[in-house]
């Protein structure tokens, strides 16, 4: 995970999405533990409280459960449920301003089609990845 913050969003909600973004990408899978809240406390330098309030709305979108005594655990099912989730969020939001732009270049689907199998996947994950 990064180290840097973002101010514009509390620091808790950064951490969710992180965890939320690592099992999207196959980093944690289902069954994983999740790092301890004071391990992670330790390495990003900030309060536990922060690190449970995360890992808390990560139980309670039951994505993660917690078992007494042995931590945090990605449940099955959970990255389903985030595709899910994630790719209406991208067709309501994202895709209508794509599209728009789609039209007003005029751009064919023979066209997209190209530029997509001239990217190589890691440009594809490099560009994701960028702020």
């Amino acid at each position: 995970m990064e180290r840097e913050w973002n101010d514009g969003q509390p620091i808790y909600r950064q951490l969710r999405d992180r965890v939320i973004a690592m099992i999207l990408d196959g980093l944690l899978n289902e069954g994983d533990p999740l790092p301890s809240v004071r391990s992670v406390a330790a390495e990003y330098q900030v309060n536990p409280l922060t690190v449970l309030k995360a890992y808390q709305e990560l139980v309670d979108e039951q994505l993660v459960e917690s078992r007494r005594g042995r931590g945090m655990f990605i449940n099955a099912g959970a990255r389903n449920l985030l595709l899910q989730g994630e790719r209406q969020k991208f067709l309501a939001e994202q895709w209508p301003r794509v599209y728009g732009t789609i039209q007003r270049l005029g751009l064919s689907a023979k066209d997209l089609l190209e530029a997509a199998a001239t990217r190589s996947p890691s440009d594809a994950a490099g560009e994701e990845s960028k702020p």
